[in-house]
């Protein structure tokens, strides 16, 4: 059973939330303020974390940074008014997803179980190379499974640093501008986050070196420099 940490001020909304999640066979464990989340984190056996952006101590953004630097488990954001400028904080911090407020559970239980998907066991990492693998020089992309592997070793990447890596390698040599790469990974808002792509490929380049992958080719965009083809 997979537990979920909820770190949210609301006294009146874990129970009803942790009975939610239940249904879908997972734990959901509530914290009401930061300290006492970041603390519950420390002690293990967290599978993900679902962060609101207004909370007392500190706001939810200090607070994915203070978890980032400790952990690459999944997180999710939940943005009073789904404000674009939340979202995209939310995304250079290293957020996985965020939900707007208010939202249905359904949403917030299927958002969950998409990030924890994302997320594969290490054995699950390890298997042989199929139709929807991706190889080139040091880099193996499993579009199935949604596995890295880099110079044979697992690489944990957040759903975002997954997708924009996967649109690249998938066409390999061709340069992405980074309109082209918010109207894949983020739809009609693209336009609004342009600023976010350059903080999410250099996360992605940190998490692939030593493989100098990821060239940007100055006023145009980016393109993935390996050589290589689908199995």
């Amino acid at each position: 059973m997979h537990r979920i940490l909820l770190i949210d001020d609301d006294t009146q909304l874990g129970g009803p939330l942790a009975a939610y999640f239940a249904r879908f066979d997972m734990a959901l464990e509530c914290a009401l303020r930061p300290s006492e989340g970041l603390a519950r984190l420390q002690q293990g056996g967290i599978d993900a974390a679902i962060l609101d952006v207004m909370l007392p101590e500190m706001d939810g953004f200090a607070l994915c940074r203070a978890i980032r630097k400790e952990s690459d488990i999944p997180i999710l954001m939940l943005t009073a008014r789904g404000e674009v400028m939340d979202r995209v904080v939310g995304l250079e911090l290293g957020a996985d997803d965020y939900v707007p407020k208010p939202f249905e559970p359904r949403e917030l239980v299927a958002r969950v179980q998409t990030v924890l998907r994302r997320r594969a066991p290490v054995a699950a990492k390890m298997v042989p190379p199929d139709a929807n693998t991706l190889l080139f020089d040091g880099l193996q992309v499993n579009a199935t499974t949604r596995t890295v592997l880099r110079q044979g070793e697992a690489v944990d990447l957040t759903s975002t640093e997954f997708d924009l890596l996967l649109l690249l390698a998938r066409a390999p040599g061709k340069v992405f501008s980074r309109d082209d790469i918010l109207n894949q990974l983020r739809g009609h808002e693209a336009e609004l986050y342009t600023r976010a792509v350059d903080i999410v490929v250099s996360r992605l380049r940190k998490k692939l070196e030593p493989l100098d992958c990821i060239k940007t080719l100055r006023n145009a965009g980016y393109t993935l420099a390996l050589a290589g083809s689908a199995t």
